[in-house]
């Protein structure tokens, strides 16, 4: 006998088993210490949320050139593997899981946050119509050069050893970030992608980079700690391809090959409209993929609910809900609104619109 999967079932990933299959999505907050440490408030940030069934980590650079944002935490030095600790332990007190995402925004960086204030890193020199973060406010990106042949593998083995620090930190496991306009994401573009190398032009060889970083990670953790993020048809930090469908088929085919444990699949815009591309096949994509399928963007309860108990699929994550909401599966589970989203505190700061927001048991609900 069959039963029907509910939201709030237990799930089986890799080796550990999640309380249920709400999972915390990716937050950029802007709140990483004194050499990209994670702070003491992370510790009681993430503790706070560890009911959901899977934690993601804030988006987390491999190396001192991924990063593009002011005061976003890194994996690659001690201090920061420590600081990681504290939070992993923190959530495994409290019987979460956690995966952190490793991140390389590639472009979409300032001199200011570059080593010796070089230009950032892309596929191509191809600077992109976005803003990041940095010096307490929003500013144009600015223009990148190109990765040369001969650097391109030391990028890759910098997810590698991320990958490896991760799990010295306590991780359950790792997402690479191959979403939202950055890095990974870039090589697949073509209108990001300009190279006439072994890495550009065909869609096979816009997919090696994300082939060489998902087989790396791999092969250093384990496919049963590995998971992808991918967004076919945002058009976050101004990247566009002329026909994702057939690059994203192949993408899926790739990913397969390499057995990673989950793909988490952005649909739509990125925290935006989900029909921006409607005619956008998201199920044959879904039909390449023999592991856990997480979906993301837009999702209530309801929406949850059915995409869980229809199978199409395994776990569903929310990212708003988390920020206001530490209690967001309690909520869920019975059917409570979240706390209202305090947007002047998202990027930056201290513990006010961090780790201040109430749960329905601190206010006697």
């Amino acid at each position: 006998m069959t039963t029907t999967p509910s939201l709030f079932d237990s799930y089986r990933l890799g080796d550990v088993t999640l309380s249920n299959r709400i999972v915390m999505a990716p937050l950029t907050r802007n709140r990483a210490s004194a050499g990209l440490v994670p702070s003491p408030l992370a510790v009681d940030y993430y503790g706070q949320r560890a009911s959901a069934g899977l934690i993601i980590t804030e988006a987390t650079q491999i190396s001192a050139t991924a990063q593009g944002y002011q005061d976003t935490p890194g994996l690659f030095t001690e201090a920061q593997v420590e600081g990681w600790k504290r939070v992993t332990d923190a959530v495994h007190a409290k019987g979460g899981h956690i995966f952190v995402q490793l991140w390389h925004v590639g472009r979409v960086s300032h001199r200011s946050l570059q080593p010796g204030g070089a230009a950032p890193l892309a596929p191509s020199a191809v600077r992109a119509n976005t803003k990041t973060y940095v010096n307490n406010g929003f500013a144009d990106v600015d223009e990148p050069r190109a990765l040369t042949l001969e650097e391109i593998p030391g990028i890759v083995d910098d997810f590698r050893k991320a990958a490896a620090n991760a799990v010295r930190a306590g991780f359950d496991g790792v997402e690479i970030h191959g979403a939202n306009g950055y890095l990974v994401d870039q090589f697949l573009r073509d209108g990001a992608n300009k190279r006439t190398d072994a890495y550009g032009g065909s869609i096979e060889n816009r997919t090696r980079f994300l082939k060489e970083v998902l087989g790396a990670t791999v092969g250093e953790i384990g496919a049963k700690r590995t998971g992808i993020r991918l967004s076919p048809v945002t058009p976050a930090n101004d990247l566009a391809d002329s026909d994702p469908q057939p690059l994203f088929n192949h993408v899926l085919d790739v990913v397969e090959s390499l057995h990673p444990v989950y793909v988490h699949m952005i649909e739509g815009a990125t925290g935006g409209p989900r029909d921006i591309a409607p005619d956008f096949d998201f199920e044959a994509l879904r039909k390449r993929f023999s592991g856990t399928w997480m979906v993301n963007n837009g999702y209530d309860k309801a929406m949850a609910e059915q995409v869980v108990a229809s199978g199409k699929a395994d776990l569903v994550a929310f990212g708003k809900a988390f920020i206001s909401s530490p209690d967001a599966v309690e909520r869920l589970r019975r059917g409570v609104a979240f706390n209202e989203l305090d947007r002047d505190h998202l990027y930056g700061g201290g513990a006010k619109g961090y780790t201040d927001y109430p749960t329905l048991e601190s206010v006697g609900a």
